[in-house]
């Protein structure tokens, strides 16, 4: 599916796809990542997982990344799904991905099975969210940093904007409609 479309997409034959799911935190990326790799059948991966102690630290302290602090973060991230991708196997990624150059490195290491799923909200909801959340590194204050950052998809991305303010079911089935559309549809 072009422009804006989740699924198989074309040249990839039956290769399994590989979702990212992002958006700013709060926005119910590892809740609706797992969501969706269980209903698809695939292995899920937390993104967070692959931050090094310092990145953790800094959030924690309240201080927002920048790009230098994202690199190698971004390539242990990118070195999972590359491996997935050669591997062929399906998979799940919650991260925030917040830039194009982010999502264009995952892209990379992911190839044409590769699509995201974008979960859009406003600033306040996720400022609320985040402010209510426990056990977790990143403080509602960093909220902002992170909108600055944010570069939703654009037109050429292979994704699909879901409002991340939904029911959980709801986001489920439009992605599974996006899936089952774009597995109908023929091969070069």
């Amino acid at each position: 599916m072009t422009g804006g479309g989740a699924g198989r997409g074309e040249g990839d034959g039956e290769r399994p796809p590989i979702i990212v799911v992002l958006g700013v935190s709060g926005s119910g990326k590892t809740t609706f990542g797992q969501a969706i790799a269980v209903e698809l059948g695939l292995a899920f991966v937390e993104g967070d997982d692959f931050h090094p102690a310092a990145n953790i630290a800094k959030m924690t302290a309240g201080h927002a990344l920048d790009d230098a602090d994202r690199a190698p973060w971004l390539r242990a991230l990118s070195d999972r799904i590359r491996r997935s991708a050669e591997a062929r196997e399906g998979l799940v990624v919650a991260c925030s991905a917040l830039k194009r150059a982010y999502r264009d490195e995952v892209r990379e290491a992911g190839g044409p099975a590769l699509r995201y799923l974008y979960l859009a909200l406003d600033r306040a909801t996720a400022r609320d969210r985040v402010s209510r959340r426990t056990g977790h590194f990143m403080p509602a204050r960093l909220v902002d940093s992170q909108f600055e950052t944010l570069e939703p998809l654009e037109p050429d991305e292979p994704g699909l904007t879901l409002d991340a303010t939904a029911a959980l079911p709801a986001n489920i089935a439009r992605v599974r409609a996006a899936f089952e559309h774009c597995a109908e549809r023929p091969g070069p």
